[in-house]
């Protein structure tokens, strides 16, 4: 997936078990939506809790946060609650969304690569972000997208 592109539809769960569709979550504006590899990992805990903590400058740009991961339900619900995420973990468990997004590895060790993508409220990319070791990058950038 490129910038300017269309990012796909789709619908999951989130970690109280209630269907988000990305269509429904466009309509309130933008979604900065972060592919990670595992709930409740070092690098992840990381990252989640970097966009935990941009909170307030995503909500003034009035952007939404949305993290996606292969774990199911419960551990997104266990992940969320334990590192008081104040935004939707979202369970992509057969891992469909992913290879839509072109992010989901063919080893099931990492499932996913760590990736973001800032989608405009027209639904189109405005910035995809991938980077393995660099935690905190992932908010910054996707912050310094939506300024623009």
């Amino acid at each position: 997936m490129n910038v300017g592109d269309i990012a796909p539809d789709f619908t999951l769960n989130n970690q109280d078990g209630q269907a988000v569709s990305l269509s429904a979550l466009l309509r309130a504006g933008p979604v900065v939506l972060f592919f990670y590899p595992a709930a409740m990992t070092k690098g992840c805990t990381k990252e989640a809790c970097n966009f935990r903590d941009l909170g307030a400058e995503f909500t003034a740009l009035h952007a939404q946060r949305i993290g996606v991961s292969m774990d199911t339900v419960e551990r997104q619900k266990q992940f969320a609650d334990g590192s008081t995420l104040d935004y939707p973990l979202l369970a992509d468990t057969d891992g469909a969304v992913a290879r839509s997004y072109g992010v989901k590895r063919s080893l099931d060790f990492l499932k996913v690569r760590r990736t973001t993508f800032v989608i405009g409220q027209d639904g189109k990319l405005l910035d995809v972000i991938a980077h393995e070791m660099n935690m905190n990058v992932h908010a910054d950038r996707a912050l310094s997208a939506l300024r623009v």
